[in-house]
């Protein structure tokens, strides 16, 4: 997502490819407030998480058998009257998901042997018994045995968690001694005596969990201030946090995660914005984005860029039999404020002054071209210009001016587009792939402001991550 906004980013910043400007002439603290009339920002981001190597964590993390101590030699004695030991095996678990539910059954294998004693008051009375045995000469004893998981992610930055334990089924009979007594009810009654202990210290420990420490810190990062190179900083704005609760069908499971924002670049640092995490809203199921993105250019930086062309450039003219000409020695850009661009231009020659021009920027869809429109002279300039300097009041500075400050960004959507779409379809870490395209990449507005000049882009397209395999640590 990350790679997204960044890439995104240097779009407005593509008149600039053959100069850099310098993000780092002034460190001072700068706040900037994106434009009411901004639309936000969409990122919808489903994750596909492939459960199997989580089931083949928890099947190796968990102990295929039990027994008593010492076994077969060693005895528990329950009571005076009573000892038996026993060995238990268990099978692969099955597991299997569905919708926000989790089902772990295995079957149990057993023996066990008992033998009995006459006591009184903890007093002995007689030796043990001859030990009665079942699961050995007719084979282990089964059991089969069943635990359900809920999860739900709750609006409050917490995931809940319902533990449910079904109640063990004996596949086969256990009967013990030469009379064969049946003590398989016993036995089932003592194993889910164990399982509903388990199942309540499970549900005691994770019945909710507070996820609010790592989303706020996560919002914290998404909130963060990033330099971006020389091109300036970048923040996100961060407003909404989606989270759909989790689906899962067999070994798949399913998260959508989306964002709304109003990024924004500039080239002083601004202010972290620091918030509170907000709650968390039901996201809608879709894989796409659209990004806008309000870009601040300084007019200092921008008349950097057209100095570079124009700065030392001669124009010759001829007024009678005379030639006369002018060196531009200085362009600098301003917003006027009823939003028109103003352009200063210091110039030598046979006439030395400064002479300001006025025009519209504006984005040309059809050309994709950023433009001056309606690029003249202002009016104190021609009056001027008309007493003193007539010969200058023509066309042919205005029509290198325009030249200058007008930049075909054809070749860079397509160039940008297929590096985004790179960006989107790789593996990013061992396990982790994201697919995804591109459906349209563009600037949609210019905006002059006294302060500075607002370029706004936008971005669609599609993005799914995949995730194989993680390193998970129970």
């Amino acid at each position: 997502m990350k790679a997204l906004i960044t890439f995104l980013i240097l779009l407005p910043f593509l008149i600039s490819c053959s100069g850099g400007i310098d993000a780092e002439h002034n460190q001072s603290t700068y706040s900037v407030t994106a434009l009411d009339s901004m639309p936000e920002s969409e990122i919808n981001v489903p994750i596909q998480i492939d459960l199997k190597p989580i089931f083949s964590l928890v099947e190796n993390k968990v102990d295929t058998v039990f027994s008593t101590p010492n076994w077969p030699e060693g005895w528990v004695e329950a009571d005076c009257a009573t000892r038996y030991k026993y060995f238990f095996h268990r099978s692969p678990f099955s597991i299997s998901a569905s919708g926000n539910e989790l089902n772990i059954t295995f079957t149990g294998n057993y023996k066990m042997v008992g033998a009995t004693r006459v006591c009184i008051a903890d007093k002995i009375l007689s030796i043990w018994t001859p030990p009665c045995k079942c699961g050995f000469t007719e084979g282990d004893r089964q059991v089969k045995i069943g635990f359900k998981s809920r999860f739900n992610i709750l609006p409050r930055h917490s995931l809940s968690m319902k533990i449910d334990q079904a109640k063990p089924i004996a596949l086969n009979k256990c009967t013990i001694c030469f009379w064969q007594q049946d003590i398989t009810a016993q036995i089932m009654k003592q194993i889910q005596v164990q399982l509903d202990l388990a199942r309540k210290t499970l549900q005691d420990s994770f019945r909710v969990v507070d996820l609010k420490p790592y989303l706020q810190k996560a919002w914290d990062q998404l909130n963060d201030v990033f330099a971006v190179g020389n091109l300036g900083y970048f923040s996100l704005y961060p407003r909404k946090i989606y989270i759909q609760n989790m689906d899962a069908k067999d070994d798949l499971l399913n998260i959508n995660i989306g964002i709304t924002a109003t990024p924004l670049v500039s080239f002083e640092i601004p202010e972290v914005n620091e918030a509170p995490v907000p709650e968390l809203t039901p996201a809608v199921t879709k894989n796409n984005f659209n990004i806008y993105l309000d870009a601040v250019l300084q007019y200092d930086s921008l008349s950097k860029i057209v100095n570079q062309y124009l700065k030392g450039k001669r124009f010759n003219f001829q007024e009678g039999f005379i030639k006369k000409y002018v060196v531009i020695q200085n362009c600098q850009l301003s917003g006027n404020e009823d939003g028109r661009l103003k352009i200063k231009v210091d110039f030598s020659g046979s006439h030395k002054g400064i002479v300001y021009f006025v025009g519209n920027p504006v984005y040309d869809s059809a050309q994709q071209s950023l433009v001056v429109h309606n690029l003249h002279y202002d009016l104190q300039t021609r009056d001027f210009l008309l007493k003193t300097a007539q010969w200058l009041y023509n066309k042919r500075i205005i029509n290198e001016l325009s030249k200058y400050t007008s930049f075909n960004l054809s070749q860079y959507y397509d160039t940008a587009s297929k590096t985004l779409n790179t960006w989107l379809n790789k593996e990013w870490r061992k396990g982790m792939q994201s697919s995804g395209s591109v459906a349209e990449l563009k600037l949609t507005d210019v905006f002059v402001k006294p302060q500075h000049l607002i370029i706004r882009s936008n971005c669609t397209g599609n993005l799914t991550l995949k995730i194989n395999e993680l390193n998970w640590a129970l």
